[in-house]
């Protein structure tokens, strides 16, 4: 019998799984594009605090300070809301941002832990200063793999050039990131906004977080 029926088959299926790929390529990018917003080169100003008003590319929030601040928003700027979630959610394999504080003994305790959507992971990736406490940093990663103990778990996780362990205790705040319509950011809503001083002194941002039933921790 003939083989060129299944050999033809084989060669469809092939071409139909490519065409299948690249149509999903052109659905999902774009998304996570826009979702995973591009930084400005600047210096970084986490602005956290109320909104007092949003229209367009415009934010004004007023700061924990006091002050209120003018924050230009990029074109394609996320919105995100910041929800409870659970250790459970914590696994190999979920990407993360977790900002610690350094032990005595130089190990690293989590003071909060957010799990990023699969559509933001590599969002803000690596292990940098924080400004959460004088020895405060944020460690962006992939969880590799965790380990019980007595109060909470110890995490191994891993970003490009390196790698952390971090003990996570049962009290610390576990949340989530939810993208949302950007009609959602409205005067009254606590905000976490990181952005970028420009050349100008004028603050540019991709992303604007905001509490959903809780106080953004970060």
């Amino acid at each position: 019998m003939s083989k060129f029926p299944s050999v033809v088959a084989a060669a469809a299926r092939s071409r139909a799984i490519t065409f299948l790929a690249l149509v999903i390529a052109a659905l999902v990018l774009p998304l996570v594009l826009s979702a995973a917003p591009t930084w400005a080169e600047g210096t970084p100003v986490r602005v956290r605090g109320t909104v007092v008003s949003h229209d367009g590319p415009k934010l004004v929030v007023h700061a924990k300070d006091g002050k209120d601040v003018t924050v230009s928003l990029k074109d394609n700027f996320a919105t995100l809301a910041v929800v409870k979630s659970s250790m459970e959610e914590i696994k190999q394999g979920t990407f993360i941002g977790t900002a610690t504080v350094a032990q005595p003994d130089g190990s690293l305790r989590a003071v909060e832990v957010v799990v990023f959507p699969e559509s933001l992971r590599g969002f803000g990736e690596g292990h940098y200063p924080w400004d959460l406490g004088p020895s405060s940093m944020m460690t962006n990663a992939t969880i590799a793999n965790k380990v019980q103990g007595v109060d909470g778990e110890t995490v191994t996780v891993t970003y490009k050039g390196g790698e952390k362990k971090i003990t996570i205790p049962t009290n610390v705040p576990i949340l989530a990131l939810v993208p949302v319509d950007r009609n959602e950011i409205t005067p009254g809503v606590i905000v976490f906004v990181p952005t970028e001083k420009q050349a100008d002194g004028t603050l540019l941002s991709g992303a604007v977080l905001f509490g959903r039933g809780v106080v953004p921790p970060m």
